[in-house]
């Protein structure tokens, strides 16, 4: 559990890494770090005692958002961002559903977690109307991409720091025995 949480954490260093990157080679970046992602997040759950199952509803949501992109690489920034908006939704509202299995600082976590990623999400959301505007006149712009990047980062760091406690938890329970 505690390699799954830093191996999040070093996906969320390289999605800070997207506004150095051309378009094209940016949305496969994208895709290939929620794929890893998706797929170090199911691993993880499958080691947790609790929420499993919706641990690893978090996770193929992940890997299927990775998944749609790399299938489907698009040279526009808007397809990309409708795709991570609505998997920060959908991971933020199963996150969410899992707050009620757990207890103690796991239950925190989980709840900064979803937390996160709803309001990431949101931000896009609302964003999303004016970034079209402005792609529509402009293209993308360099500050829209790291707003982005950053934004993807910022989940993935959560996310692994979530890992990183639900490991530390199953640790000392594992002592307590």
């Amino acid at each position: 559990m505690t390699v799954a949480g830093v191996a999040i954490i070093l996906l969320g260093t390289g999605a800070a890494a997207l506004p150095f990157l051309d378009r094209v080679s940016g949305n496969r970046v994208v895709g290939s770090l929620l794929l890893a992602a998706g797929i170090v997040e199911m691993l993880g759950a499958l080691l947790r005692n609790q929420t499993r199952f919706l641990a690893l509803v978090a996770g193929a949501v992940t890997t299927l958002a990775g998944a749609l992109m790399l299938i489907n690489p698009v040279t526009h920034f808007l397809p990309t961002i409708s795709i991570v908006t609505a998997w920060l939704l959908a991971r933020g509202v199963v996150l969410a559903l899992s707050i009620f299995q757990v207890r103690g600082s796991v239950r925190r976590w989980i709840a900064i977690s979803a937390a996160t990623d709803i309001a990431l999400g949101l931000l896009l959301l609302v964003g999303l109307s004016i970034s079209t505007l402005i792609v529509s006149l402009f293209g993308p712009t360099p500050e829209m991409i790291a707003s982005f990047a950053w934004i993807l980062a910022i989940s993935f760091v959560v996310t692994g720091m979530l890992l990183l406690e639900i490991a530390s938890c199953e640790r000392e329970a594992a002592e307590d025995e």
